[in-house]
């Protein structure tokens, strides 16, 4: 399960890829924007900048921003730098991996095999969906939804 700090992680990422180019973004309008604890973003934000995902303006127009185009910034680059390994179980992470004590064989290991396969989909998908992505999966359905004719009710019609 997504910890609130990556949630909260991807969605000031969101903001800041949508603002891509105009400058950087006070923390207090990503804070209202997404309904985030300030204090708690300000932390996040600072581990993402310390990590190079971000970069950061002090002083009057200072802020926020991408440190690479929206289209450069993974998910699972993100969720690795907020949460660590996307594994599920350590014996099957590849940059944290650490041997179960009550495992006889892990090379027979069924368990393992399956959280493997879960560990493997899930890099597959975030580590092959950028920020840039995302926003336009958003705007797709956004535009969608507006351009489809809305039904009344049969009550209303």
């Amino acid at each position: 399960m997504l910890s609130h700090k990556s949630k909260y992680a991807l969605k000031a990422a969101l903001v800041l890829a949508k603002e891509y180019g105009q400058g950087p973004v006070l923390i207090s309008d990503i804070a209202q924007r997404e309904a985030i604890p300030r204090k708690f973003l300000e932390l996040i934000l600072l581990e993402l900048r310390n990590r190079g995902v971000l970069q950061s303006k002090k002083g009057k127009g200072g802020g926020y921003f991408l440190g690479r185009p929206p289209s450069k910034v993974t998910l699972g680059e993100i969720l690795r730098d907020t949460e660590g390994p996307l594994a599920p179980i350590g014996c099957v992470s590849q940059f944290a991996y650490v041997r179960c004590e009550d495992c006889r064989d892990e090379r027979t290991c069924g368990i393992r095999m399956v959280m493997k396969d879960v560990r493997d989909a899930t890099a597959r998908i975030l580590d092959s969906t950028t920020l840039a992505d995302v926003l336009k999966r958003v705007e797709t359905t956004v535009s969608g939804a507006s351009q489809r004719p809305h039904k009344l009710p049969a009550e209303f019609a």
